[in-house]
């Protein structure tokens, strides 16, 4: 049993021990309880009064939101945390104390101040919900926005809370250019123009803080700007900085660079809140990316599908029309520009579409390979030749990408018409046409086309080659050939050794 001559060894403790009577008014209390309460030497009235009213009627903020009530039905010790009038936070313990006979006679409190880990919590919470809603950027409401519109509200939400959560006035963000390889500015407020302007890469020296951070992945504390090596100025009067990387699946995106005109203004902890926040930054960035991607290869997929909609029937009205003016000579001049003004007008529904697709994608994510990747290819005219419309389907969508103007015929007799109405800078033709095979099919594109060699590219499946076509293509200098289904690459390389070939 606790001993009366006990109790004041606890006033050297440095929480506020108190016991209670079942009633939970006070029986004794140490000297830091005494300040903790603010009750002034000189009062003596404490005694007998009940705790809570001594204690400022604080909060009950759990886990236990009747500790009293449980201690004394259970006669097992319970703790909860308390909030008082100054917005300070206590845990509270309270543990029974039992006679001899095992029947409680009192409960002692002891109270241990809490209020800086409290905080230190509720700006953790406070941080993981506001990365929750700076990545949350899939909701309906942003379906319509514009890349620029999504770019500008993460900036504003990532400003507001970096202002209003860590309290942090000079900021700026920098993103790592897949390009240029530079860290290009995403977001400065407080910084100069100078600096904002000022071209930093991810190296190690030569770079500032910026480049250091982005080079090695590590954050950096600059506790005074006019002793760090590193430091190059951002805010004019800055005494101090923390800088932290931008992770994502540990791979360096960027950096998060924050300034104080105080010195050693920033401290572990700021570190360790700004490189969460951080981590929530560059999650928000890669989901903007992925629905920047998403809306772009949503773009192709609706013009591919369109494409591949219209690019066989337009291509039919060309046979058609071209077969049209191969029957007769003597048109009327009227009739005969009309025909001519539907195969030129077919012919730009085909690039009217092409040019819809390039405009609808957002350029940083190059859904459209880049018109410079395969230069040789723009604008070049090519004809397939196969009865298969999956074939031509494919191939008119797997050129056009690359700014091909494709035409298709599904025999040799109507690629033959086109190609004396037309100028083709490569033909690609199955071995296997209707009316006749590839090796007949390039005896008679040489009757009709001044070039030699003819730009002539021959398509098979891996199965038996009973006319021999092949070899006797081979013979008379074809050395290109496809494999059905032919492979992206493999097209693309093929085409432009066939271009490459016939051009000046």
């Amino acid at each position: 049993m606790l001993e009366e001559k006990e109790i004041p060894a606890l006033d050297v403790l440095p929480i506020g021990i108190v016991s209670v009577d079942l009633d939970q008014n006070i029986v004794w209390y140490n000297k830091q309880f005494r300040t903790l309460c603010g009750i002034p030497e000189s009062q003596t009235d404490t005694l007998g009064k009940s705790f809570y009213e001594c204690f400022g009627t604080p909060e009950i903020l759990g886990p236990d939101f009747c500790p009293f009530h449980t201690v004394k039905t259970t006669l097992a010790p319970t703790k909860t945390i308390l909030r008082n009038s100054r917005d300070e936070y206590y845990q509270m313990d309270v543990t029974p104390f039992l006679d001899g006979h095992g029947k409680l006679k009192r409960l002692i409190i002891s109270l241990v101040d809490r209020t800086e880990s409290q905080i230190t919590e509720q700006q953790f919470d406070s941080l993981m919900r506001a990365g929750v809603e700076l990545a949350d950027l899939t909701s309906d409401q942003l379906k319509d926005l514009t890349p620029e519109d999504r770019i500008s509200l993460l900036k504003s939400n990532i400003l507001r809370y970096t202002m209003d959560l860590l309290n942090y006035d000079v900021v700026e963000i920098r993103l790592l250019s897949e390009e240029s390889g530079a860290l290009e500015s995403l977001l400065a407020y407080g910084i100069e123009e100078e600096a904002i302007r000022r071209q930093l890469y991810p190296l190690s020296k030569g770079n500032g803080v910026t480049g250091y951070v982005a080079h090695t992945g590590k954050s950096y504390l600059c506790e005074d700007t006019a002793e760090d090596p590193y430091y190059l100025r951002g805010l004019m009067d800055a005494k101090s900085s923390l800088t932290v990387p931008l992770l994502h699946h540990d791979q360096v995106i960027g950096t998060f660079n924050v300034e104080s005109p105080e010195p050693r203004a920033f401290t572990k902890k700021d570190q360790r809140f700004l490189e969460l926040f951080a981590t929530h930054v560059a999650s928000a960035i890669n989901t903007l990316d992925l629905l920047s991607t998403e809306k772009a290869e949503t773009a192709v997929a609706s013009i591919e599908a369109i494409h591949s909609a219209v690019a066989l029937p337009i291509d039919q009205i060309l046979n058609d029309t071209v077969f049209v003016l191969s029957q007769r000579r003597d048109w009327e001049p009227e009739l005969l520009e009309r025909l001519h003004h539907i195969q030129t007008k077919a012919r730009e529904i085909k690039a009217v579409i092409q040019k819809v697709g390039e405009s609808m994608t957002p350029t940083q994510t190059h859904p459209f390979p880049p018109k410079d990747k395969h230069p040789l290819l723009h604008n070049s005219n090519i004809l397939v030749v196969d009865e298969d419309e999956s074939i031509l389907v494919a191939a008119n969508e797997m050129l056009a990408r690359f700014g091909c103007n494709v035409e298709s015929a599904p025999k040799a007799s109507e690629a033959l018409l086109m190609i004396q109405n037309t100028c083709y800078d490569a033909i690609i033709a199955d071995i296997r046409m209707p009316d006749c095979n590839g090796y007949q099919f390039l005896l008679k594109l040489r009757t009709i086309m001044d070039v030699d060699p003819v730009p002539l590219i021959l398509m098979t499946g891996f199965g038996y080659d009973p006319g021999h076509v092949i070899v006797n293509a081979r013979r008379e200098g074809v050395d290109t050939f496809l494999y059905k289904p032919f492979l992206l690459e493999k097209l693309l390389f093929n085409l432009e050794r066939v271009i490459q070939r016939n051009r000046p």
